[in-house]
């Protein structure tokens, strides 16, 4: 059963929709726990024997994609996957539809321009979260240019992806979202969707206890999910969320203002940003790279450098690509069946390398690896989760 907690920005689903979107849930935790396993057993006990017999070695991800997807239980396991994904936009677009207009209204009395705080004097009564909620901000930009990397498909294979706007001051691309990766991630990043943050936070404070940044930026925020987690973590801080998605933002903001989470959002691309060089202690982004590409990457890590104050630090967590040639495999289904399109380029490339390339010193840069526990039922390819982050400091 999701923990996942329901807010005033999500729609509120009727007895027919709430039963569609458990039956989606149970049938992907279903295809995770107990078919997905199935394709690793016939692997190893038929069609890896039978690729070392015939290449005299072990084989490689090519090759193995060739025979698995002759295999008729592979077959089927992947194309109920797909049609799982297709069923799970279906199940939210129903209800958001529904109540699309009271929660643009919604979303609209919340997007008032920032007002700074005014300094707290030491006899001050007012609670410093009522000051900081004062602080938040939405800023979007029409004539910023959506990468083709954006462009180019419906990422995830959600209708109109992050940064369609099917109306005016649409917020739909990000309602959409906010239930579709709890239904998609089987409840496992939590009541608000938060987790991907909560490890970056347990990370900074383990590895860097004495960091008390005054300014963080999280690149390729979209709902805030992550965001909010970083302007609760460190609620001294000024925290900025950038996306190319205008209805994600709009989304975002009014989510945060519900949540008396003080952030600053606004449209930005992160290959190239309009913050002052060295005007921030942190950057962080969670899963944001592989749905760019490779040229992108060496730009978005020069601006993480661009922005970071000397010391700055910058986090990027990334989803698990695999340790074995057949868990690469089932990890990449998404970019052949779910139009994650970079996503498999990135199994083979050497972040750290990148990020020195980007222009950190390789002595600071290095890469950690960190097992999420989680249910077979919630991992979708793989009976063991484990996310890449990718560290450097200034």
């Amino acid at each position: 059963m999701s923990a996942f907690k329901h807010h005033d920005m999500l729609p509120t689903p009727d007895h027919d929709e709430q039963a569609r979107q458990d039956f989606v849930a149970s049938l992907r935790g279903h295809l995770s726990g107990r078919l997905m396993p199935g394709a690793y057993q016939i692997y190893e006990r038929r069609v890896a024997p039978a690729l070392r017999a015939e290449l005299g070695r072990e084989p490689d991800e090519t090759e193995v994609r060739r025979a698995m997807t002759r295999e008729p239980y592979y077959q089927f396991w992947s194309a109920m996957q797909r049609r799982s994904q297709e069923m799970l936009w279906e199940s939210v677009i129903d209800p958001t539809e529904r109540e699309l207009p009271a929660l643009i209204d919604r979303a609209k009395s919340r997007a008032k321009p920032a007002v700074k705080a005014p300094k707290a004097s030491k006899t001050s009564k007012e609670p410093r979260a009522a000051r900081s909620r004062r602080r938040s901000s939405l800023r979007l930009d029409p004539s910023l240019p959506l990468p083709r990397y954006h462009a180019a498909v419906d990422i995830h294979l959600q209708p109109g992806a992050y940064h369609t706007d099917s109306t005016a001051d649409d917020v739909a691309a990000g309602v959409i979202y906010d239930k579709g990766l709890d239904l998609y991630m089987g409840g496992a990043l939590g009541a608000e969707n938060g987790l991907m943050g909560e490890t970056l936070v347990a990370y900074v404070k383990e590895r860097h206890p004495a960091l008390r940044p005054r300014r963080v930026l999280d690149m390729g925020c979209a709902i805030g999910n992550s965001t909010v987690v970083w302007a609760r973590a460190f609620p001294e801080a000024e925290v900025h969320g950038i996306d190319v998605g205008a209805p994600v933002l709009r989304y975002a903001h009014a989510r945060a203002e519900g949540f008396g989470a003080p952030v600053h959002f606004s449209q930005q691309n992160a290959e190239g940003t309009d913050f002052g060089s060295g005007s921030f202690d942190l950057v962080v982004s969670h899963i944001m790279l592989h749905e760019t590409s490779k040229p992108a990457l060496q730009r978005i890590f020069a601006e993480c450098r661009r922005l970071l104050r000397p010391g700055g630090l910058m986090l990027h967590l990334e989803i698990p690509r695999g340790h074995t040639v057949f868990e690469q495999f089932m990890h990449n289904w998404e970019s052949y069946n779910n139009n994650e399109t970079f996503s498999r380029y990135m199994t083979h490339i050497d972040l750290a390398a990148e990020a020195v390339k980007g222009g950190f010193a390789r002595s600071k840069v290095r890469v950690d690896e960190f097992a999420m526990q989680m249910s077979v039922a919630q991992m979708n390819y793989a009976e063991n989760f484990i996310w890449k982050i990718l560290a450097a400091e200034r």
